[in-house]
């Protein structure tokens, strides 16, 4: 198996459970992994034969700048079906990692994140 990974995107949204999330918004990052089979794309080194990098990340900007919602579980299960379904047949599987900086937690970590895989992956 293949995979295609578009890592450490960044993105600004208005997603989360207070009010001042959705009305002041904050940074987000999105990590993307497809299962995928790239040989023929290797072979003939045409566009065709892969799946578009611009789009996979065009969907996950539309998704995480759009329509806030409140948990960011939400946002990965969205960027996911989205990309499963425009690529319904290219792709095996679809790893979503969304990471929330800053989230409105007193206390010192890095950041909160959820990883969900949708579809299926081959080692």
């Amino acid at each position: 198996m293949d995979y295609i990974h578009l890592r450490d995107m960044q993105f600004f949204g208005y997603h989360g459970v207070l009010k001042e999330e959705n009305v002041l918004g904050q940074r987000f990052r999105a990590s993307v992994s497809l299962a995928v089979d790239i040989q023929q794309a290797g072979q003939t080194d045409d566009l065709e034969d892969t799946v578009s990098y611009v789009g996979v990340y065009d969907i996950c900007k539309e998704v995480i700048e759009g329509k806030p919602f409140k948990l960011i579980e939400a946002v990965a299960e969205t960027v996911a079906s989205t990309i499963l379904q425009r690529y319904d047949g290219q792709i095996f599987g679809c790893r979503v990692e969304i990471i929330k900086p800053d989230p409105p937690i007193p206390g010192h970590y890095k950041e909160v994140a959820v990883e969900i895989v949708r579809g299926k992956f081959y080692e």
